[in-house]
């Protein structure tokens, strides 16, 4: 008789618990919990409603032309030629440092704009560029038939300069690694697109608009063999640190920013 008891007891309790994830098929297992708490871990650098964190390069507040419009951060400027491109505007989550992290944002850019992601960004040097990589934004299509392209080209030995680069292009890490044109999907100017940056010090991820575009090893025989045979050969701090500031890019060109967040990992 206990025997049969405890058998219905067991019974019993099985087909509640079928019963209860039948019911209930969202219910969090413990698995499923460990999933949910990674997809919290989100830290948002702008919202649309502060730009709390964000400040110059080297500054303590954040420069003239950079403000909230319509729930994005914005550079407001006008468009600035290529020969008269002096930056020194560019900007930084200067709250916190990070590492190894997931970055996501979403950006637009005017017909010939340009500007661009840094990570791993340290200050005390006169500019971003020859420090920190880049994750490239510029308008793909038409940005060299508005700049003029030859002189900077010509410097770097390219053929035929009046061109804009593969290396140049956006979702590129900006003169290291070229991303692949037969992946990028890139809305046109003046729409919204979405990128993402994922470093670790085993693989860095670049995304554009849901797609992974590049992929690279950061700091191994390759990498350093790209930094000291191109555009980086004399800049001896490029891409050295292991972790430093997010920050924005200031190309003489108005550029939009929103759902600024990253996820350490």
């Amino acid at each position: 008789m206990k025997k049969l008891l405890l058998l219905f007891t067991v019974s019993v309790l099985v087909f509640s618990c079928k019963t209860e994830k039948k019911d209930n098929p969202n219910k969090s297992t413990a698995g499923d919990s460990e999933t949910t708490a990674k997809a919290d871990d989100w830290i948002y650098l702008f919202d649309g409603t502060s730009t709390d964190g964000w400040r110059a390069f080297n500054g303590d507040s954040l420069p003239p032309g950079w403000t909230i419009e319509d729930d994005a951060l914005t550079f407001d400027t006008e468009l600035g030629m290529e020969q008269d491109y002096t930056g020194g505007k560019d900007i930084i989550y200067g709250a916190e440092e990070f590492d190894n992290f997931e970055l996501y944002l979403e950006w637009k850019i005017p017909p010939g704009g340009n500007s661009g992601i840094f990570y791993h960004l340290k200050e005390g040097y006169d500019s971003p560029a020859g420090i920190s990589p880049e994750y490239q934004l510029i308008d793909d299509e038409g940005y060299a038939d508005i700049h003029d392209l030859t002189s900077y080209n010509e410097s770097l030995g390219y053929d035929n300069p009046s061109e804009l680069k593969p290396l140049q292009k956006t979702a590129s890490d900006y003169a290291m690694h070229v991303a692949d044109p037969e992946k990028k999907e890139l809305n046109p100017v003046g729409e919204w697109n979405s990128s993402k940056i994922v470093f670790t010090p085993e693989k860095v991820e670049h995304w554009l608009n849901g797609k992974k575009v590049l992929s690279f090893i950061p700091w191994d025989d390759a990498w350093y063999e790209k930094k000291n045979s191109n555009k980086w050969k004399d800049s001896p701090d490029y891409g050295k640190f292991k972790s430093g500031y997010i920050g924005l890019q200031d190309h003489s060109s108005p550029i939009w920013f929103k759902n600024i967040k990253i996820r350490k990992l």
